[in-house]
């Protein structure tokens, strides 16, 4: 039998387990996809967790995970444009994508370009669309100065090299061992903590146009206290700061279609993007996988291979 990550009650990683499912049947409108890689993402462990019950309500048993990428293995009636055979990249909205096969809404899917990897590809569509928004959202063009707090993150790799490819000046908030990665990427890394609006003066030439806040904990304020105009900053991480500030709060849900999954796709394919790795596990791993992504400062995704 194909084997599913479920967990039936709220709780800490020990409460996830891989049991075995009955294979998913495809609807109307439905692919059946045998995932080869899916990413796992902050958000989940939240949910896993119970942090987010009032607003994300889990139905136990419980599966979890949206990103995903593999091969169509069924398709169900209805469904054009897609073939048993195809490689393909997607998500899911039921919480489902840590699994052996995976049914997937065809609208939900893509066809996956050849020089996508599967572990680019099947962690793409949480943090690429949560970035592709947010460098939307304020507006991002050539001649700007961006600021990226957690610019080594799973979303902030991706946001400073969008930023980039707007031709903007991007100055990355991260560790000094992300510094290289940053620099590899024409980004200007800076490090956190005590004396950060300094440094991102002095590297800013004292002008900041726009801020894009990963992290919360006070990035907002430090934007504001920068001179950033409240339309010209995002956080996906301090949602109070919209009704508190004016600031901009656009997310995940804003950057969400196939549209911008497959342009993303695009730009990797062709070397204009590329998704950080951090690690990957096999599926019957994935709480050793959700233990390192609580341990923060992660560099890239962290990729669970069913």
């Amino acid at each position: 039998m194909p084997q599913a990550v479920r967990f039936n009650e709220y709780g800490g990683l020990d409460v996830l387990q891989v049991v075995d499912v009955d294979r998913p049947v495809p609807g109307a409108g439905e692919v059946l996809v045998r995932v080869r890689a899916a990413g796992i993402n902050p958000g989940e462990a939240k949910i896993r967790s119970g942090a987010l019950a009032e607003l994300f309500p889990a139905t136990f048993p419980s599966g979890q995970g949206s990103d995903l990428a593999g091969v169509v293995d069924e398709v169900g009636e209805g469904v054009t444009g897609f073939a048993v055979g195809d490689e393909v990249i997607g998500y899911t909205d039921n919480r489902a994508s840590q699994a052996e096969f995976v049914v997937v809404e065809a609208g939900h899917l893509v066809h996956k370009p050849a020089g996508v990897s599967w572990e680019a590809a099947g962690s793409l569509f949480v943090v690429g669309a949560t970035a592709y928004a947010m460098v939307r959202a304020v507006s991002v063009s050539a001649g700007d100065t961006v600021v990226v707090s957690g610019a080594a993150g799973g979303v902030g790799s991706v946001a400073v090299q969008l930023a980039r490819n707007a031709g903007a000046t991007v100055i990355g908030l991260a560790s000094e061992p992300n510094h290289a990665w940053l620099a590899s990427h024409g980004v200007i890394g800076v490090s956190y903590g005590d004396g950060v609006a300094d440094r991102i003066q002095a590297a800013a030439d004292g002008k900041v146009d726009a801020f894009l806040d990963t992290m919360g904990g006070g990035y907002v304020e430090l934007a504001l206290d920068l001179g950033v105009r409240p339309e010209r900053i995002d956080t996906v991480a301090d949602y109070s700061a919209k009704k508190t500030y004016g600031v901009k709060v656009d997310g995940n849900a804003a950057g969400a279609s196939p549209e911008v999954l497959a342009e993303l796709a695009g730009l990797i394919d062709s070397g204009k993007l590329e998704i950080p790795i951090a690690n990957v596990y096999p599926l019957d791993r994935v709480q050793d996988a959700y233990r390192e992504l609580a341990q923060g400062h992660t560099h890239g995704k962290i990729v669970l291979h069913p």
